[in-house]
């Protein structure tokens, strides 16, 4: 089961790999619980992995471990 799910605001782990923007905030757009098989989904550990929008437009997957939830204002 996710944690996130469509539409929820995240931020980055600090601790997660430069490439995906520590700290930063996004939007989830994409949940893969069953990933695709491939590569791309090979790389990441066991878990759900998800598609994140970033406030200037720019889309990253990252793994579920690496987000943390935004409270709602």
């Amino acid at each position: 089961m996710s944690k996130f799910t469509y539409d929820d605001i995240v931020r980055v782990a600090e601790a997660a790999d430069g490439p995906l923007r520590p700290g930063s905030i996004g939007w989830v757009v994409g949940v893969f619980e069953d990933r695709p098989p491939g590569a791309h989904f090979s790389r990441f550990p066991p878990g759900v992995v998800y598609t994140v929008e970033y406030e200037d437009g720019a889309a990253n997957e990252i793994h579920e471990s690496w987000l943390e939830a935004v409270p709602a204002d």
